[in-house]
């Protein structure tokens, strides 16, 4: 054992590592192979218990619209207490007989029943000859019973294998019990309509009471495979379902679960129970999963046998001529030591070696041109603060709003004229601090109000305002004059023009790690070529009507300058609809960038 560990010590790096990579390759591949096949084994299986509980999922609202059905033909029923009259027999057959025609798919027989025991029904003359023992039963029940009930599967001389739906009926001036409304189901029509999307060679279903009986009906019409999945006794006709499989499916918990069928092992899918009463199961072979991937199996077999040919032979061949042009790549980047200087190799070949070096100088001229963009990026940074600092407020501002100080004066608004100072005061104290770049939320909102206020006393009730702030966003921290530069937009352009009051709402909130406040107006909009032309407002001289030379796109470069370019401005409009500016910044406390500073 020492002898072979020293010999295997002994191997070249690469060697070794062309061992390690061939046995990995193995092993990753074949679990690889393992987990994917088995996962589109569950894959597939989750699919078709999904698409099975939407079909019954379906079918249970069939079948309360089948209940839905029925109740309403008893109530039509019922409204004719008079048909139980002796001399209204006649009449009250052939209403029976215009209901049972109208709903030929749904009813099988239909009777009434006086409190005497007296039976009228849709086919009397059968009846007559073949008579139903259940009817004495049933009225026997109803005597006891306050409203509508359904019985459970019963056989039927005149329906066969049915259930029977039950009204009783009292008397309007009464209120005495006067006799019962009865409908039988046709099941075989019932199980048919099911049976067209649920019986195929793979799956089949069954229809089960909450008391354990059967509901669904043998169809002669379909050939006894169609029955193979489930342990039917075909000994005697029609076949019934075992009882035991009966007990152990009515215990199987709603969703999917596994049970035993004769045919081998089946996936049940169990509904809940509906309006009826009534549990509604799908069964699928087990097989049926494995089946539609065995294809998958051989592909993968295959092409995991060739790819591991592949791995073997280019592992190989990297670890016989990869070792020597990496030692010589390797000493020449050692030589790289000052980053400012482009250093580049010399590449020659097209193999790997030869791209790995042009992806070197490739790296290096990146390198090389990020220096000079984070050069450039701290330029206009200083740039921007100080046009920021030399431009924050214009003349035009200050001789408009001292214009209507004056108009205000004229008219003897003493109270709105030292309100309006204390404000521009405000205003400015805020604008001019040069401090710090960065205030709280809080604080750039206070400045937002005081600007707000200064407009409205020059444009009077041309806008509102509201804004819904957060509590947990107003500690965060936000460049200094960032929304005052937006609403300003939003009155100019987007309001003033209007022929109403129109109105800026501003909504801020924490999502995350980000701080994201929201701008809408509801002002003329803008279509795509004039929010394009925002992009180039920065190329532009300022206007000279601006509270400060801030524009849209000074925010957004300003926010990208300090924050990363992953933060910013979006920017959405509508002609005539208006705009919405959302804007997203780190959430950072204020507290924590005085404490970096």
């Amino acid at each position: 054992m020492k002898a072979l560990i020293s010999w295997f010590g002994s191997w070249s790096m690469l060697a070794k590592h062309f061992l390690f990579l061939s046995v990995g390759t193995l092993v990753l591949l074949g679990g690889l192979g393992w987990i994917n096949l088995r996962e589109a084994e569950g894959l597939f299986r989750r699919q078709v218990v999904s698409d099975a509980q939407i079909i019954i999922d379906r079918t249970n609202l069939y079948m309360n619209a089948y209940l839905d059905n029925v109740q309403n033909i008893l109530m039509l029923i019922s409204t004719r207490e008079d048909l139980l009259n002796e001399e209204k027999e006649k009449e009250a057959a052939e209403v029976l007989r215009s209901y049972a025609n109208m709903n030929r798919t749904l009813y099988k027989s239909l009777y009434l029943v006086g409190e005497d025991g007296h039976v009228i029904s849709n086919s009397q003359t059968t009846f007559d000859i073949i008579g139903n023992p259940q009817i004495p039963v049933l009225l026997t029940k109803a005597r006891e019973t306050y409203g509508m009930f359904i019985t459970e599967p019963y056989q039927s001389p005149m329906s066969g294998k049915t259930v029977a739906f039950v009204l009783p009926i009292q008397s309007s001036s009464t209120k005495s019990f006067k006799g019962i409304a009865v409908v039988e189901i046709d099941l075989v029509q019932l199980t048919n309509l099911i049976a067209q999307f649920m019986n195929t060679k793979n799956q089949t279903f069954a229809i089960i009471t909450n008391k354990k009986n059967v509901v669904h009906s043998f169809d002669a019409g379909l050939p006894l495979n169609s029955y193979r999945l489930l342990p039917y006794n075909t000994s005697v006709f029609p076949p019934e379902l075992d009882a035991g499989f009966v007990d152990k499916v009515s215990e199987l918990p709603l969703g999917a679960a596994e049970i035993t069928g004769p045919q081998g092992d089946l996936v049940a899918v169990k509904s809940g129970m509906n309006k009826l009463g009534w549990y509604f199961i799908a069964f699928y072979e087990n097989s049926f999963f494995y089946q539609n991937i065995r294809s998958l199996y051989r592909n993968f077999s295959t092409a995991g046998a060739f790819w591991i040919f592949l791995v073997l032979v280019s592992t190989y061949m990297i670890s016989r001529y990869i070792t020597l042009p990496v030692r010589t790549l390797v000493a020449k980047m050692d030589r790289v030591r000052d980053v400012e200087i482009l250093h580049t190799i010399h590449a020659t070949g097209n193999d790997e070696i030869g791209r790995l070096a042009r992806s070197y100088n490739a790296m290096m001229e990146r390198i090389h041109h990020l220096l000079q963009e984070t050069k450039e990026a701290e330029r206009r940074k200083k740039h921007f603060e100080l046009k920021m600092l030399q431009s924050q407020i214009a003349p035009h501002f200050l001789y408009n709003t001292l214009a209507c100080i004056s108009s205000l004066a004229k008219q003897h608004k003493i109270n709105e004229v030292r309100e309006t100072i204390k404000t521009l005061v405000g205003l400015l104290s805020f604008s001019f601090d040069k401090s710090t770049e960065f205030v709280t939320l809080a604080d750039e909102l206070e400045g937002l109000r005081m600007y707000a206020y200064i407009q409205k006393v020059r444009y009077g009730d041309k806008f509102t305002m509201e804004i819904d702030a957060s509590h947990a966003t107003l500690s965060k921290t936000i460049l200094k004059l960032t929304l005052q530069p937006l609403v300003e937009n939003a009155i100019f352009h987007g309001i003033v023009p209007l022929k109403h009051t129109g109105m800026i709402r501003i909504r801020t909130k924490c999502v995350k790690d980000k701080l994201i406040i929201i701008i809408r107006d509801n002002g003329l909009g803008m279509n795509s070529e004039v929010l394009n032309s925002l992009f180039e407002e920065r190329h532009k001289a300022p206007s000279k009507h601006r509270f400060t030379g801030i524009g849209i796109m000074n925010v957004h470069e300003r926010i990208g300058l300090h924050f990363g370019t992953g933060y910013g401005l979006s920017i959405f409009s509508l002609p005539e609809r208006g705009t919405l500016i959302r804007i997203e910044l780190p959430a950072v406390e204020h507290e924590q960038v005085e404490k970096t500073k």
